[in-house]
């Protein structure tokens, strides 16, 4: 796969300084029942890596010091993490709210078959990746065959009650670009991906977010194979909009990778570009076989305050900030 990272450090992208910490979004690990073509984290089947019962203990202690709100599971598929349901469990019962990043297939897969009802019982936000309303451009993108699972897992979650406006079974939708452009308008997406999944599927949701594709991992290697990358880095920056810098994701919410280790944003976990704050050094057991600083773990942060602390930023942060901006929350305008 073609590194991306080199293209993208070089940037005159405006500073940024933390808000107060709102959300912890954990990547429970890259291990997936899909390979999609946009994923920024190159999930799928054959990964190994999984998050331990110490290190989700060690987020609850987290949670528990720092009055955290919400906890945002993604993937790979997170639904396979072991300790997946331990983790939900926990959290609820702090009083914490809990949404689960899901690829709706896995409702389908042999032994997760009653899923569904356990991120009912436990009143799991659900955020499913649905990129279109057409079976031709969900199938492209994420596999023959993925598109009648999502139908048959999304009726399944509609039974149980999510997607009809209850607060404490919401079901949103997630849409990615199939190329190289950026999404439409969200509220006119919305209300046609509503129209047409009700109208041949009487499937119901609550909301549509849009992301923007980022140019790194899978998708970035697959725009630089294509002779693309440099014109969709030019599309983002001509795109930006300096309105969406106060509402970008990366000012409340931090990402915890798989082994403990923190970023200001799940983007920025998959560049290998770690959170530092002023005054702390780099310990030398966190360096990784490329030399490269793997920054600070959770453990080394349990009694710092964030807010004020800068972001790291590079050029995929144009991202967030193009057109009608993107975030895990989907549009920012």
């Amino acid at each position: 796969m073609l590194d991306t990272r080199p293209l993208l450090m070089t940037s005159d992208f405006p500073s940024l300084r933390r808000s107060k910490l709102e959300t912890l979004q954990l990547n429970l690990g890259y291990l997936c029942n899909l390979s999609c073509t946009h994923c920024h984290v190159n999930a799928g089947p054959t990964r190994k890596e999984l998050m331990t019962r110490e290190t989700i203990d060690l987020v609850l202690d987290y949670v528990k010091k720092h009055e955290i709100k919400t906890i945002d599971l993604t993937g790979g598929a997170p639904e396979m993490n072991p300790d997946f349901r331990y983790l939900v469990k926990e959290a609820r019962s702090l009083g914490v709210h809990v949404m689960d990043r899901c690829n709706l297939t896995i409702l389908q897969e042999p032994g997760y078959e009653d899923l569904a009802e356990f991120l009912s019982d436990n009143e799991v936000e659900i955020v499913a990746s649905l990129p279109c309303y057409t079976q031709d451009n969900v199938d492209k993108q994420r596999g023959k065959g993925v598109f009648d699972g999502s139908m048959l897992a999304l009726q399944q979650l509609n039974h149980l009650g999510y997607g009809k406006g209850h607060e404490n079974r919401k079901l949103s939708l997630v849409y990615n670009p199939v190329g190289p452009f950026l999404p439409p308008p969200q509220d006119k997406l919305e209300a046609d991906y509503k129209r047409e999944l009700a109208e041949h599927f009487d499937i119901h949701f609550d909301h549509l977010f849009t992301i923007t594709n980022m140019p790194i991992s899978r998708f970035g290697s697959v725009l630089i194979s294509k002779g693309e990358f440099d014109n969709y880095m030019q599309l983002l920056k001509s795109s930006y909009s300096s309105e969406n810098l106060k509402s970008v994701m990366c000012r409340t919410i931090i990402s915890v990778d798989w082994e403990g280790y923190v970023y200001d944003c799940d983007f920025n976990q998959m560049l290998n570009m770690p959170m530092r704050l002023k005054g702390r050094e780099i310990k030398s057991e966190h360096i990784i076989a490329s030399d490269t600083p793997k920054g600070l773990h959770l453990s080394e942060i349990l009694n710092e305050n964030l807010l004020g602390s800068n972001i790291a930023i590079a050029d995929h942060c144009y991202g967030c900030t193009a057109g009608q901006g993107s975030s895990c929350g989907g549009a920012l305008d």
